[in-house]
C-alpha cells in the first residue's frame, strides 16, 4: 500500500508527491465498495481499505504521450484487479520514470489527491480485454495481423505493371518508382498523428475511421488521369494505411497478458514483412491481364474486406475503457473524486506535440541505442523494397519472366519467413526461462539473440543473389534457382530481427516507448522509401554481384550491432537519460 505525503518548498507553496508503500491508516478508516449490478457507491466508515489484487504477469497499457508521467508516475491502475473496482489514488502502486526527478506539485492539488479514487478492472470482470475467451483474442489478433498484411501489400501490389503506367502517363521509371516511395513515407507519418490521438479517443475509431479513407482514396488511385493524382493519393493511402501498423501492435498488448503475448507478438511480427512480398505475386499476374488500374482495383477490394473485419474490433485500450467507466460511475453518483490517472495528469497540448513530433528526433540523435537500432530495422526494410526492383532486373530482364513469374519469385522470401515463425516461439520460450532464472525480470539484451541469429543471413542472401545471377551464372535450364533462393535466408533473416529489435527498443526505454517506436517507424520508412529510387540504376550501373554485394557489406557492417549491445548494452543505460 501507500501514502502520499506532500514535500513543500522552501515558500512552502508548491510540492511533490511522494508515494510510501506501506499501509496507509488515514484512508483505513474509509471504504467504497463498488457494485457492479447497479454501478452504486455506498461510503462506509470505520472500515479496512480495499484489497488490492495484482493480475498475473500483466504489463501496463499506458497512455504514455498524453499523460504527465513525469509527475504522475507510471501507475499499475489499468491492469490492476480490485474487488471495489475502486482504489485510493495513494495506494494504488507506482514507479517513477526512469532517472527523471518528478515535477513539482501544487499543494493544494496534492491535498485533494488523497481524496481521488482511481478506476480499476473488477475482479474477473468481462469488460477488461484480457478476460475474454482465448478464441476472440485470437481472432482479434488475426484481424490485427492481417490488417497489417493489407496495408503493407498495397505499399508493393503497384510494382507489378509499372512498364503501363510509365507508357499511359508517359513519364520514366523513376517517376512511377514514386507511387511506391510516397506510400512507405505515409507510413511513417501517419502514425505522429495516429498514435496520441488513439490514447485520447480509442484505438476503435483509430481502426475504423483512417481504414475506411484509405478505401476510399483507393478510388482516385485507379481513376487517375494523371501522374499527379496517382501520387498525391498513393501518399494519402500511405498516412490513412499507416492506422494498422501503429495500431496493431499495442491492441495485441491490450488483450494479452505478458505470459501469452510473446507468441502473439511473434507471429505478428513478421506482418509488416510478409504482405510487401505478397503484392507483387498478386500485382504481376493481375497487371499483365488486366492493366494496372484493375491492380488498384484488387487492393481496394481487399483492403475494403478488411476494413469490414476492423469494424469488429472492440474497444481495447484500457485507459479508454475505464475512463468512459469512470465518467459513468460519476454521472450515476455525483461523486466527482472518481477519476482515471489520464484525467488527473493530463498532458497539455504543448507537452503532447513534444512529445509526438520532438522528442522522438530528440532521441535519435542522444540515444546510441535507439540510433544504431533504428538504422538496422531502416536497413533490413529498405533492402525488402531494394527487392521488389532488383528482382524484376533479374528476373525480368536477364530471363525475360512474365511480371506474374517474377512476382512468384517472392514467394522464396515468404518460406524464409515462415522458417522464422517457426524459430520465433523457440526464441520466445528461452527468453522466459531466462526470466525465471533471473528472478521475474530478464535483462533488455536478452532479447538480442534472435537478432545475433539472424544477423548474418541477410548479407549471406545478398552475395547468393548477385553471384548466382547474370552474367556469373547466364540463363539457362535450372540457374534461375540461384538468384530465387537467396530470399528464404533473407525472409528468415529479415524476421528475427526485427522481431527481436523491436522487443529490445520496448524493453531498454519502458517509460519512452511511444517514442522510442515513433523514431524507428520514422527512420524505416525513411530507408524503405528511398531505397526504391536508385536500386534498378545502382543494379544496371554496378552489375547484379557488386551491387549486390554493395548492399551486403552495408549489411555486414551492421551485424557487430547486437552483438556489442549483448555486451556493453547495460553500459551504454546506465549512462542514458532516458534508457532503463
Amino acid at each position: 500500500m501507500a501514502s502520499t505525503t506532500v514535500d513543500k518548498d522552501a515558500s512552502g507553496s508548491s510540492g511533490s508527491i511522494t508515494r510510501k508503500y506501506h499501509f496507509s491508516p488515514q484512508l483505513a478508516n474509509l471504504r467504497i465498495t463498488y457494485w457492479r449490478s447497479t454501478l452504486a457507491v455506498d461510503l462506509e466508515r470505520h472500515s479496512p481499505a480495499p484489497t488490492l489484487k495484482h493480475e498475473p504477469d500483466a504489463d501496463p497499457s499506458f497512455p504514455f504521450d498524453t499523460t504527465d508521467i513525469i509527475t504522475a508516475g507510471i501507475t499499475e491502475e489499468y491492469h490492476l484487479a480490485t474487488r471495489a473496482g475502486l482504489a485510493p489514488f495513494d495506494e494504488v502502486p507506482a514507479h517513477p520514470v526512469d532517472k527523471q526527478p518528478p515535477k513539482p506539485v501544487d499543494v493544494e492539488k496534492a491535498q485533494t489527491l488523497k481524496d481521488v479514487e482511481l478506476v480499476t478492472w473488477l475482479e474477473n470482470d468481462p469488460e477488461n480485454p484480457r478476460t475474454w475467451s482465448r478464441l476472440y483474442r485470437w481472432y482479434l489478433t488475426g484481424v490485427a495481423a492481417t490488417a497489417v498484411v493489407a496495408a503493407a501489400f498495397a505499399s508493393a501490389i503497384i510494382t507489378g505493371d509499372f512498364k503501363d503506367i510509365e507508357r499511359e502517363f508517359h513519364v520514366g521509371a523513376e517517376v512511377v518508382t514514386l507511387s511506391v516511395s510516397l506510400m512507405v513515407v505515409g507510413f511513417g507519418l501517419g502514425p505522429l498523428v495516429i498514435s496520441p490521438m488513439s490514447e485520447l479517443y480509442g484505438r476503435r475509431p483509430m481502426w475504423i475511421i483512417p481504414m475506411v479513407l484509405y478505401v476510399i482514396f483507393n478510388i482516385p488511385c485507379a481513376l487517375a488521369p494523371n501522374i499527379q493524382t496517382l501520387l498525391i493519393c498513393r501518399f494519402l493511402c500511405g498516412l490513412f494505411a499507416s492506422a494498422p501498423l501503429t495500431l496493431a501492435g499495442g491492441t495485441i498488448s491490450d488483450i494479452w497478458d505478458n505470459k501469452d503475448r510473446g507468441l502473439a507478438i511473434a507471429y505478428f511480427a513478421a506482418a509488416p514483412y510478409g504482405g510487401p512480398v505478397l503484392g507483387p505475386i498478386v500485382g504481376g499476374f493481375v497487371g499483365e491481364s488486366l492493366g494496372w488500374r484493375w491492380i488498384i482495383w484488387v487492393n481496394m477490394i481487399f483492403a475494403g474486406v478488411v476494413c469490414l473485419f476492423c469494424c469488429t474490433i472492440p474497444e481495447t485500450f484500457a485507459p479508454v475503457l475505464l475512463r468512459k467507466r469512470a465518467a459513468r460511475m460519476r454521472a450515476e453518483t455525483g461523486l466527482t473524486n472518481i477519476k482515471t490517472e489520464q484525467e488527473l495528469f493530463a498532458a497539455p497540448l504543448s507537452e503532447i506535440i513534444f512529445n509526438t513530433l520532438v522528442r522522438p528526433f530528440e532521441m535519435l540523435m542522444t540515444e546510441p541505442i535507439l540510433l544504431l537500432m533504428s538504422l538496422y530495422i531502416a536497413l533490413i526494410y529498405g533492402l525488402l523494397y531494394a527487392f521488389f526492383f532488383s528482382f524484376p532486373v533479374v528476373f525480368g530482364e536477364d530471363y525475360s519472366f512474365s511480371d506474374g513469374i517474377v512476382g512468384v519469385t517472392f514467394c522464396s522470401v515468404l518460406i524464409g519467413l515462415a522458417i522464422a515463425l517457426l524459430v520465433m516461439p523457440i526464441l520466445q520460450k528461452r527468453y522466459m526461462r531466462v526470466v525465471e532464472r533471473k528472478g521475474g525480470k530478464a535483462d533488455p539484451e536478452d532479447r538480442l539473440l534472435g537478432m545475433m541469429i539472424g544477423a548474418p543471413w541477410v548479407p549471406i542472401s545478398l552475395f547468393i543473389f548477385g553471384w548466382t545471377a547474370p552474367p556469373t551464372v547466364m540463363p539457362g535450364g535450372g540457374n534461375w534457382v540461384g538468384p530465387c533462393i537467396s530470399g528464404i535466408p533473407f525472409g528468415f533473416g529479415m524476421v528475427t530481427i526485427y522481431f527481436s529489435a523491436n522487443a529490445y527498443l520496448i524493453d531498454a526505454f519502458p517509460s519512452y516507448v511511444a517514442s522510442a517506436l515513433a523514431a524507428k517507424t520514422v527512420v524505416r520508412s525513411g530507408m524503405g522509401a528511398a531505397m526504391p529510387l536508385f536500386i534498378v540504376q545502382m543494379f544496371h550501373g554496378l552489375g547484379n554481384g557488386w551491387a549486390a554485394s554493395l548492399l551486403a557489406f552495408v549489411s555486414i557492417a551492421m551485424i557487430p550491432i547486437p552483438f556489442l549491445f549483448y555486451r556493453f548494452g547495460s553500459i551504454i543505460r546506465a549512462r542514458s537519460k532516458r534508457a532503463a
